[in-house]
């Protein structure tokens, strides 16, 4: 078929895939009160870790963090990057035990937009992780367990922990080679639910 018009190609971009639209997720229509309600819960292997969530700072970030922690997509994943007095950072959904789907590979590359807001990075915060462009986050984030000024303004941060930092302090002190701990600590589960006053 030498010289074939483009036209005479044409029929062949019917069976191309369309693109899907993303699924629907249990926050996608959530208000910025009903996210401000809910905890998150990491059941770790070096213990419990919870945190409260900022959706009046960050709700886009907060939004897409509490779907894959109800989705389940952070279960059995670890703390795969920890950087001694500084950061743990989890969220790799690559790191599941037991591998990732489909579906759970294209949420771990959907990007979030980036919410740099007012909340200082100061021991305790969350914050996404990102590449060194713009609005490259996706489900990586990071816990201080110290002060980051220079990250004021820059990241977003979405959450603090207000039980557990004595787990995420014994996970920081891991032994690393070039901030990939020897032994990384897993998720075993993570989950959302209200918090409780207190927590």
């Amino acid at each position: 078929m030498i010289g074939q018009s483009p036209e005479a190609r044409e029929p062949q971009k019917v069976n191309t895939r369309p693109t899907e639209p993303a699924k629907a997720e249990p926050f996608d229509k959530a208000d910025v009160k009903t996210m401000a309600s809910q905890c998150v819960t990491f059941d770790t292997e070096a213990g419990e870790i919870v945190a409260e969530m900022f959706p009046e700072h960050a709700p886009e970030t907060v939004r897409s963090f509490l779907n894959i922690v109800a989705l389940g997509y952070l279960d059995t994943t670890t703390f795969s990057r920890v950087v001694p007095d500084f950061v743990v950072q989890g969220g790799n959904i690559w790191t599941r035990s037991g591998g990732v789907n489909f579906e759970m590979g294209a949420r771990a590359r959907r990007t979030v937009p980036d919410e740099p807001n007012k909340v200082l990075h100061e021991r305790g915060i969350l914050s996404m992780a990102r590449g060194d462009e713009a609005n490259t986050a996706t489900t990586n984030f990071f816990i201080l367990v110290s002060e980051a000024p220079h990250l004021d303004g820059s990241f977003a941060a979405f959450g603090r922990v207000t039980k557990g930092m004595d787990v995420v302090d014994a996970i920081n002190k891991a032994k690393v080679t070039d901030e990939k701990p020897e032994k990384p600590v897993r998720i075993k589960t993570a989950t959302v639910s209200p918090c409780t006053t207190g927590s």
